[in-house]
């Protein structure tokens, strides 16, 4: 009897062990394949410097976080260096794009190991568009600062009526030295046509800016709805990433999360 008993109890405890050590296997295989990786990629007339706010924020909660330096010059050279920086990662990715910037994760983000895009304040075209056919296709903005013809290939933004379009929200100073700081771009990157929409298979996430005077916010709000995106509207200029980064840190840190289910 007490033998009898001895190995069902030893049965018991055995099984409660394998129990134990395969859910804590699953749970590992569960917290390994949570997206700890952003890439973000800025847009026209801008850097990556912009992005400072939202790198120590997101990095402060044990993200790993990339900066892409693109040039702004050719949407292709663009497309391969967000793909060049995605290369480095390990594992998925999130990818956030700010307003150009958003067109080219458009096509890079069509990659294996990116698991969820993030728009704020972007361009989100589809296959066979382009910025410029975009921006044809609204009503013309009789007050954009948009130099042109461009200067050599070059399209440059109107230094004085940059702090007003671009950032309003901004402390004066800061406008003023963005205006005088600001990467033109060039003309392929507005003219190139996308091949790819990586938003029509990854699941996609939206910021509109409701003061935006750059990209009407019935834009923003058209192309998050054409991408079934999970839309967040913040009272803010163009450049909420700058302004509002808690928010929209926390926007990314919601698609991390909602992209490892």
């Amino acid at each position: 009897m007490k033998t009898e008993f001895f190995k069902k109890e030893t049965a018991r405890a055995l099984l409660t062990i394998a129990i134990i050590f395969f859910s804590g296997l699953l749970f590992g295989e569960s917290a390994s394949a949570q997206v700890k990786n952003i890439v973000l990629v800025h847009g026209a007339w801008a850097d990556g410097s912009g992005w400072s706010g939202i790198y120590k924020l997101l990095t402060a909660k044990g993200y790993h976080v990339d900066i892409v330096a693109n040039s702004n010059l050719t949407f292709t050279d663009d497309v391969a260096a967000v793909k060049a920086v995605l290369a480095r990662q390990t594992g998925p990715v999130i990818l956030v794009g700010h307003s150009y910037g958003g067109a080219v994760i458009t096509e890079a983000g069509d990659t294996s190991s990116v698991a969820g895009l993030v728009y704020v304040s972007a361009f989100a075209p589809d296959a066979g568009e382009s910025l410029l056919g975009l921006l044809k296709a609204g009503p013309p903005n009789p007050e954009s600062g948009i130099v042109l013809p461009p200067v050599n290939g070059l399209v440059w933004y109107d230094v004085a009526k940059f702090p007003k379009d671009f950032c309003p929200d901004l402390p004066a100073a800061q406008a003023d030295f963005m205006a005088h700081a600001q990467t033109p771009s060039g003309l392929a990157t507005f003219t190139t046509v996308l091949t790819k929409a990586a938003w029509r298979n990854k699941p996609s996430w939206y910021i509109v800016s409701t003061q935006d005077r750059m990209i009407p916010p019935d834009a923003e709000r058209f192309m998050a709805k054409r991408a079934n995106a999970k839309v967040t509207e913040i009272k803010a200029s163009h450049v909420a990433y700058m302004t509002h980064p808690e928010e929209v840190a926390a926007v990314i840190e919601a698609a991390a999360k909602g992209a490892a289910k």
